[in-house]
């Protein structure tokens, strides 16, 4: 059996690519920042390796044997209080991963970028996405890049919370017109991909721009999860952008301050993908619509 070291395991979309792994016949070794133990509690097959990749000396011998190392580290907004900052966990982090693939012999490696990832991107989230994307196309290993669009799923901070919202306010809140599109998949189905990719020659030096069958309006979205918790009718209050963004520019750095300036450039830039089929049919995987995804997301366990 290979083994796949695995950084970011911990998080949302880490912990399902390591169940589709381990459901895949692989061996798992996750590298575990320490204090976020917890998440990995119930995958009593893996294997933990205490570190940072951030610190990544000594972290090669840990991952020495393993066929491919699946790098899902990142964040999609800024702390720099505490030294969270797109340029150290995207570009500065895949350089160590890249590292410590290297130094560890290690051929294969899988990467997670984001959708609308290219140079000259207006956001610095992008910006830095595509720094480390260059890093691993200039690493010499056998890379194959994921750009995702919105990836929902159980216990995710997007599509979650709006169900939260739905289920308890009396209106949702809606940036400007709400017109903006996303291109919602689930989490299983990003995850499988990975997994598949490790068995798929062919996707080597690949980038696979990843995205449900087909784009909604933030709106429609909404009205959508209205239907998966069964209520006829959302409500919406729309919120003028051009005043939240001038709100934004004065209070984004306030860690309760729900969005940042970042994140309003690429809701305004949209997350679609021009040709959402070829990443299933490369995989082998039959697209979801997002209804059945948000009715199974929602079924109680």
């Amino acid at each position: 059996m290979q083994r796949i070291f695995v950084t970011g395991g911990t998080g949302f979309v880490g912990r399902s690519v390591v169940r589709a792994l381990v459901s895949s016949g692989f061996l798992v070794r996750c590298l575990v920042r320490p204090g976020s133990e917890a998440a990995l509690r119930g995958f009593e097959s893996i294997d933990r390796v205490p570190g940072d990749i951030l610190k990544p000396e000594g972290l090669a011998k840990a991952a020495e044997g393993s066929a491919a190392l699946v790098h899902l580290v990142g964040i999609i907004r800024e702390h720099r209080a505490r030294g969270v900052t797109f340029d150290r966990l995207h570009r500065q982090a895949t350089e160590n991963a890249l590292r410590v693939a290297r130094e560890a012999g290690i051929p294969r490696y899988l990467h997670m970028s984001a959708l609308g990832t290219r140079p000259n991107a207006r956001s610095g989230y992008h910006q830095t996405k595509w720094r480390a994307e260059e890093a691993v196309r200039a690493s010499g290993l056998e890379w194959t890049i994921f750009r995702p669009s919105m990836i929902f799923g159980r216990d995710d901070e997007f599509v979650s919370v709006l169900v939260r919202m739905v289920r308890r306010l009396p209106a949702v809140p809606v940036l400007g017109g709400g017109e903006y599109r996303l291109q919602p998949i689930p989490v299983e189905q990003v995850a499988e991909g990975f997994a598949r990719a490790l068995r798929k020659s062919a996707s080597i030096g690949q980038t696979y721009e990843v995205g449900g069958p087909e784009p909604y309006r933030f709106v429609d979205i909404l009205d959508m999860i209205g239907q998966a918790v069964g209520q006829s009718k959302v409500r919406k209050i729309h919120a003028p952008l051009a005043a939240v963004k001038a709100a934004t520019r004065v209070l984004q750095w306030l860690p309760a301050y729900p969005v940042s300036q970042d994140q309003l450039t690429m809701l305004e830039e949209e997350s679609v993908v021009p040709d959402p089929q070829r990443f299933f049919s490369d995989f082998g995987l039959t697209p979801e619509p997002l209804i059945a995804g948000l009715r199974r997301m929602l079924t109680p366990r």
